[in-house]
């Protein structure tokens, strides 16, 4: 295991700016990841840190040693890339085994025909590929090392560009979209085994991606990236339950969050289209801000339920079905809302109905997008349909 200290990295290409001061310690055994867009520089701070990419300012410490002059296989990383990099002539053993083999074996050793008279090598292959098949075996591919990439499916390619970094036995496992190219099924299945594989191994993971569902379900921590900066650094429930910023708040969570301009009267009282909503927030009378719902922060009211600042009146434009819970696509003063609901009968397109929610579940922002903080009074007392109510 090994600890990874990033300080200060920044990197240009020409006039343009890639990141920029990036400071980030990731402890021993940790599973961190760098999430964002794309273009927001996360696969240049990983590449940055294996030594496939130079920086242009900064340093970086592994396990407390600079590793900024050392080549990428000197440092003690190993990287799983996005197109799992295998070379289709070998078979699935000699793709496992060629770190091993470049490792111990001299350039002449590994040439055709004369590193059939080392007797070096007669020695150390043996242990490459016992090496190979326990790794094979963690892995449950020890019935594929005779086969090609070609004759694999997607997850068998991944397992295989999996084991070939494991056999090195790595400080830190750099990781970089290694899931984009399966299907959804497959990468349910795989984020599963990945974080298995790290609980096994017990190393430093970093793993980048764009997908906000794979940050949130697999890491330890998240590093929310954007513009070549870092916005929060965090466990996934501190990203989730107290976002930054707006950016933090709209990638993070699935559906996104709702965003909803108000303008603050006296007294804090946020204002949506002149009306107040029942969220007192700190920031100054007659200054603008956003007001963020989660779509299961927000609920269908009863027809009978008592009505506070609380509560919106909303079109329903269209009904998603999950099949165990339904999204509902609506309309509130020219914005967008999608509320979750476990059940949409009753309801159809074009209805008008009532929404509620707990003032202290609203992610206040400013002006400039950063979260600013709320002064709610106490919730409202409203009650829930448990059914969708017909409307009428």
């Amino acid at each position: 295991m090994a600890r990874v200290e990033l300080r200060s990295i920044g990197k240009s290409f020409g006039e343009t700016t890639v990141l920029s001061n990036i400071d980030l310690d990731i402890a021993d055994g940790e599973f961190l990841t760098l999430v964002g867009p794309s273009g927001c520089g996360k696969s240049t701070l990983i590449r940055i840190i294996a030594g496939l990419e130079p920086h242009t300012s900064g340093s970086i410490h592994i396990d407390g040693a600079p590793v900024d002059h050392l080549r990428p296989h000197e440092r003690r990383v190993a990287m799983v890339f996005q197109n799992y990099a295998l070379y289709p002539h070998m078979s699935v053993h000699a793709n496992m085994a060629l770190p091993l083999t470049m490792q111990h074996l001299s350039p002449w050793e590994r040439v055709p025909l004369l590193r059939l008279a080392s007797a070096r090598r007669r020695r150390v292959m043996p242990e490459i590929g016992r090496e190979v098949r326990s790794v094979a075996a963690q892995l449950q591919i020890e019935a594929l090392l005779a086969r090609r990439p070609a004759q694999l499916s997607g997850g068998q390619r991944q397992r295989v560009a999996l084991g070939r970094a494991m056999v090195r036995h790595p400080d830190v496992f750099l990781m970089d979209e290694p899931l984009s190219n399966l299907d959804a099924k497959l990468r349910v299945h795989m984020r599963s085994e990945l974080t298995d594989l790290h609980h096994r191994l017990k190393t430093t993971f970093i793993y980048v991606t764009h997908d906000q569902v794979e940050a949130m379900t697999m890491a330890d921590r998240v590093a929310m990236m954007d513009s070549g900066r870092i916005l929060q650094l965090g466990t996934p429930t501190e990203l989730y339950a107290r976002p930054a910023n707006v950016k933090v708040a709209q990638f993070i969570g699935s559906p996104a969050i709702n965003l909803l301009p108000v303008r603050i009267s006296d007294g804090g009282m946020a204002e949506l289209s002149g009306r107040p909503i029942g969220v007192r927030t700190a920031l100054s009378a007659g200054s603008v801000g956003t007001i963020g719902l989660r779509p299961e922060a927000l609920c269908l009211l009863l027809p009978d339920s008592p009505r506070d600042a609380a509560s919106l009146d909303a079109r329903l434009r269209r009904i998603e079905n999950l099949g165990a819970e339904c999204m509902l696509y609506l309309d509130l003063e020219g914005h967008t809302v999608i509320v979750r609901v476990a059940s949409a009968a009753g309801l159809l397109p074009g209805d008008v109905v009532a929404l509620g929610f707990d003032p202290a579940s609203a992610h206040v922002f400013d002006a400039a997008g950063d979260r600013a903080e709320a002064a709610q009074p106490a919730p409202p007392t409203v009650r829930l349909a448990s059914r969708v109510p017909a409307a009428s």
